[in-house]
């Protein structure tokens, strides 16, 4: 049992203070899904998580099993099992995931085996694997490659930014099922940031919760997904404006 820990998360840049208060615990098998309005800090968050440079930590913690992630690297979160796929996978030329894997201390040793058994269910074709990693691939072959990456990795807690960013309906199922699988099979916990709902049709979220400046204003069911779709996030945006107001009397 694997648990991802986030308490009273404060962080900014440079220019500005982003999360402003984030509370939030994913465990294993479980899926959250993170959704909120375009510049209130979700992707920022996932950044964070994995930790990307550019961003302080001022307050709160990030732990991983007890591990305190907030000062280590991102190779270090990756060993102790998080992983992040982006929503702009980058491409690597001349690096193919047969290269990582070989060199990667968290490869399974059947990794082979599962590299190309996962690639058919994905729907990658063999010269894929001999490119260069991502490297000009389709949005959509890049989302697959992104979810070869991570069952192969066999991580504990994925962060998924924009997952369904460049699929299409047929690539969407391919890959939402697949990972709901390994939620199932493998213990894999999931935070998806995401926009749209059809994404939680394959990826069956046991929490949806509503981020909106910097923190969590609200969570709930996957039924909260489906309100969105019809109010949009008005409710919550308003809610927050009139506090604000109130709070400057």
């Amino acid at each position: 049992m694997s648990e991802l820990h986030i308490e009273n998360l404060h962080a900014r840049t440079e220019e500005i203070e982003i999360l402003q208060g984030v509370n939030l615990t994913i465990r294993s098998g479980e899926v959250h899904a993170l959704m909120g309005p375009n510049g209130s800090g979700k992707s920022t968050l996932a950044y964070i998580l994995m930790g990307r440079s550019g961003y302080e930590v001022t307050k709160g913690s990030i732990s991983l099993d007890g591990h305190d992630l907030t000062k280590l690297g991102t190779s270090e979160r990756a060993q102790l099992g998080l992983f992040l796929a982006m929503q702009y996978p980058v491409e690597i030329d001349g690096v193919t995931l047969q290269d990582v894997m070989n060199e990667s201390s968290l490869a399974p040793e059947d990794f082979q085996k599962s590299i190309e058994e996962e690639s058919r269910n994905l729907g990658l074709e063999g010269n894929d694997l001999k490119r260069g990693i991502n490297l000009d691939m389709s949005g959509g072959e890049k989302k697959r490659m992104e979810t070869l990456q991570l069952i192969s990795l066999r991580s504990r807690i994925a962060i998924l930014d924009e997952l369904d960013s460049g699929l299409d309906i047929d690539g969407l199922r391919v890959v939402s099922s697949r990972i709901e699988r390994a939620t199932k099979e493998d213990d894999l916990g999931v935070l998806v940031i995401t926009h749209y709902s059809r994404l939680l049709e394959e990826l069956k979220p046991d929490k949806v919760h509503i981020f909106v400046n910097g923190r969590i204003v609200e969570s709930g069911s996957a039924k909260l997904a489906t309100e969105l779709e019809e109010t949009g996030y008005e409710k919550w945006t308003s809610s927050l404006e009139t506090s604000v107001n109130l709070g400057g009397l």
